[in-house]
């Protein structure tokens, strides 16, 4: 577990580690390899704009050390930085920043391919993939969660890319036999698998969303939705990953069952501050809302009213609401 006042005693751990050796030390790496560990553990208990500024701190308390290292601490640091590269990528995008998603997940890339840390490698690719399908970019997602595939070492990582990676660009572009084979494939790897919690790990609640998800894409609206419910049951309450589950569930309710659809929203607003709101679930919101535009009941019309009053996450000076 950790405190809000916890988050920020990670970053100057850090710094006195640094200042006590400036060229950096096997500690040192020791330390940036714990910070990356809590802050993947504990990603999802903070709102990401907190979140953001800290990694971003600790990155650039490593960056100085690193530049003054000797080869085989160098080479430790840039690991590490190569990670919390990749968490920045994942909080910008789950900020709604999509160009500056793509700018830390390249680096991080980058370092994984420089440090031959394959697992980095192939996360942040699969990270990449989800950056191109959220413009729309299958060419692109599809080469990134194919070269992902090819780093990522067998078993959960692999189950990781084809769910998270692959199997959304195959949805989207209607490939639906492909799509059924990587379900296939990634849920057998699933069965047989060990979950790894955090960020950079992989459970059945993340791995039944993203199937749900393709089946909505491919208008499986009956399938998707149980698939919804299975990720639902599989989540911590009221977490970011129940509130993918539930508003994918809403999704595909919203054709027959709009006014279920609508009040399972609206349940999701009244639990969630604006703040811990992803980008992620905003664009689900905003999706229910169009399919719910020309309902007349009114839990479609409320949904349309908070969804129109819902502040931004970042505010227009670019600080956090």
């Amino acid at each position: 577990m950790t405190t809000a006042s916890g988050l920020p005693a990670i970053r100057e751990s850090v710094q006195w580690a640094v200042m006590d050796a400036p060229g950096g030390s096997p500690a040192v790496v020791a330390l940036a390899e714990a910070a990356v560990e809590h802050y993947a553990l504990n990603y999802s208990k903070h709102p990401p704009a907190v979140l953001l500024e800290e990694v971003r701190g600790t990155r650039n308390l490593l960056s100085t050390a690193t530049a003054a290292a000797d080869r085989e601490t160098a080479h430790g640091l840039r690991r590490q930085v190569g990670w919390l590269s990749a968490l920045l990528g994942n909080l910008a995008y789950h900020l709604d920043d999509r160009a500056g998603a793509r700018t830390h997940l390249t680096l991080a890339g980058a370092l994984g391919e420089s440090t031959q840390e394959k697992a980095l490698t192939a996360w942040a690719s699969g990270a990449l993939a989800m950056v191109a399908t959220a413009r729309s970019d299958w060419d692109h997602a599809r080469r990134h969660a194919e070269y992902g595939l090819q780093h990522a070492p067998e078993g959960l990582r692999r189950a990781q890319l084809l769910g998270w990676a692959l199997l959304p660009t195959l949805a989207a572009l209607k490939r639906a036999s492909e799509a059924d084979d990587v379900v296939s494939e990634s849920d057998e790897i699933m069965r047989s698998v060990t979950e790894l919690p955090g960020r950079f790990g992989y459970d059945r609640a993340e791995h039944r969303l993203h199937v749900a998800e393709a089946y909505l894409t491919l208008e499986r609206f009956d399938r998707a939705a149980e698939v919804a419910h299975e990720s639902i049951a599989a989540a911590p309450d009221q977490t970011p990953a129940w509130v993918a589950a539930t508003l994918v569930l809403a999704l595909a309710e919203a054709r027959d069952t709009p006014d279920q659809a609508a009040t399972r929203a609206l349940g999701v607003l009244d639990l969630i501050p604006p703040p811990r709101l992803r980008a992620t679930a905003r664009n689900r919101l905003t999706r229910l809302g169009h399919l719910l535009d020309s309902s007349t009941i009114a839990s479609a019309t409320e949904l349309a009213e908070r969804l129109r009053t819902l502040p931004a996450p970042i505010r227009a000076d670019g600080t956090a609401a």
